[in-house]
């Protein structure tokens, strides 16, 4: 009787998970970007706030109101040649508690010849107890330009929260004319708040976030130093195999995302007006 009951619990639990995905392209219409076939399913939603001169902005909308155990989704983008696209989020994304299976999710950004995506959705909360995988796939042909950021912020500390258990699985693939550039996995499991703790992992920060710019070299790393310094958490800027990286760590989200915020004014970004809300 128990194991029937656990069973159905289970069967109860799976079918209210939440499922969305999105999927769209930019293309060129005379020499402005405009959207072209889009495709939305699920509690994933993109709008398109206002038409620009030149380029396009998106803004990513989770109706399920937040991601929990289990919950699956998929973004997949493509700017066509010649194309500018910046993406970002209503809102800060929250992952609560699952107690089985983690959530995923997965992203597949793919940039043609001449054109520019902007990836700078608003911060990953993750509460206690909050397991998530996420994969991000980056496809640049040869003369493409990117600007990406993400920000995991484990535990509000303005509001006393901190993470002492969960999963945080993130997977960084990103190739340039077929050729693989980047490639990096992140993974804190188990307690996490003590693994954060420790001063080789992130010495008690509770937020974290990485800049990539491509194409990037030491004179923008340098450019960025001498306009941002000093910092409120740690930063950490090198550039290598034709991109530009900074790191970011901090006690609490509002100090790391004012140095995220400084860093991208740096390389010339114009900040999406969420950001600025």
């Amino acid at each position: 009787m128990h194991s029937g009951t656990s069973g159905a619990a289970s069967a109860v639990f799976a079918a209210n998970r939440a499922r969305g995905a999105v999927a769209f392209e930019v293309a060129l219409r005379d020499g402005v970007t405009r959207r072209g076939v889009l495709h939305e399913s699920g509690s994933l939603r993109v709008r398109f706030p206002s038409p620009e001169d030149h380029g396009l902005s998106a803004v990513l909308v989770n109706t399920a109101g937040g991601i929990a155990g289990g919950d699956r989704f998929d973004i997949d983008i493509s700017a066509a040649e010649g194309t500018r696209l910046t993406l970002t989020t209503a809102a800060a994304e929250k992952v609560y508690r699952a107690p089985g299976a983690a959530a995923e999710l997965k992203i597949g950004l793919k940039v043609a010849n001449r054109a520019h995506l902007s990836w700078l959705p608003q911060e990953t909360i993750l509460f206690d107890a909050a397991k998530i995988a996420r994969s991000i796939d980056i496809d640049l042909q040869a003369g493409a330009s990117l600007l990406l950021c993400e920000i995991a912020v484990f535990g509000r500390a303005a509001m006393g929260e901190t993470m002492r258990d969960g999963s945080f699985v993130d997977r960084w693939r990103v190739r340039q004319g077929g050729r693989l550039i980047f490639a990096e996995t992140v993974r804190l499991d188990g307690d996490i708040g003590e693994k954060l703790a420790r001063p080789a992992i992130a010495r008690g920060g509770a937020a974290v976030a990485t800049v990539l710019v491509v194409p990037g070299d030491e004179t923008l790393v340098a450019r960025i130093r001498d306009t941002c310094a000093p910092f409120s958490g740690e930063v950490g800027l090198s550039a290598w195999n034709g991109f530009a990286m900074a790191r970011f760590c901090a006690q609490d989200a509002s100090r790391l995302r004012a140095d995220v915020m400084a860093v991208l004014a740096a390389t010339g970004a114009q900040l999406p007006r969420l950001w600025l809300n």
